[in-house]
């Protein structure tokens, strides 16, 4: 019973199959499945172009996916989205590029020459270590630097110790140097010119 019961559905299938629009879906299925094999292997091998500069990864990629053969490349598919690198060659020049950007702008903000620490533009006094950042022009009020000779702003000229000492230095005996050098040399210096007494008011003392 079960025998004819098989083989009368056996025949049925038969027919069904002999059937020339079967067979002719049949076909256009199987070209369709070949197709979609064929070209994601090659979207495989694209997309490992792009995902790194190995000359032989893409061809891997691509032999990943034929190996599967047209009937279980969907697991290759899901095989190599696993295996395949995250980002693409473009996405990581950019994510270094943004790294090293904002690395030269944490440089490029001012740090305290002792400790270290990051320090802003208008602070005279490290507030970590109390290194001395800046100092303030006598004649403006303005920061200025520890190693200017003079002001920026006002163009003050900052005392300089070796010309303090050139003017404390007493002249040779027997040539005495005039008031006015020293007054201009002084002035030069940035010190305070105070007029000396009068050689008549000295000899009356």
């Amino acid at each position: 019973m079960f025998d004819d019961l098989f083989g009368t559905l056996g025949a049925e299938i038969g027919k069904i199959f002999d059937n020339p629009v079967v067979q002719t879906g049949l076909k256009a299925i199987g070209l369709y499945i070949v197709f979609m094999w064929l070209a994601t292997a090659f979207w495989a091998y694209r997309d490992m172009s792009q995902r790194t500069t190995n000359p032989i990864a893409p061809y891997l990629a691509a032999g990943l996916i034929v190996l599967f053969t047209p009937i279980l490349f969907i697991f290759g598919v899901i095989l190599y989205r696993i295996l395949r690198p995250g980002m693409t060659v473009a996405e990581a020049n950019e994510r270094a590029l943004a790294e090293e950007a904002m690395l030269v702008e944490i440089e490029s903000q001012p740090h305290c020459a002792s400790c270290g620490r990051q320090v802003h533009s208008d602070w005279i006094i490290c507030p970590t270590c109390r290194n001395r950042l800046r100092r303030v022009c006598p004649n403006c009020s303005r920061l200025v630097e520890l190693d200017w000779s003079l002001c920026a702003w006002c163009g003050k000229d900052f005392e300089r110790p070796e010309l303090l000492r050139e003017v404390a230095v007493p002249p040779p005996a027997g040539r005495p140097v005039a008031e006015p050098q020293i007054a201009a040399a002084v002035e030069t210096a940035g010190m305070p010119v105070q007029s000396a007494p009068s050689r008549a008011a000295a000899g009356e003392r």
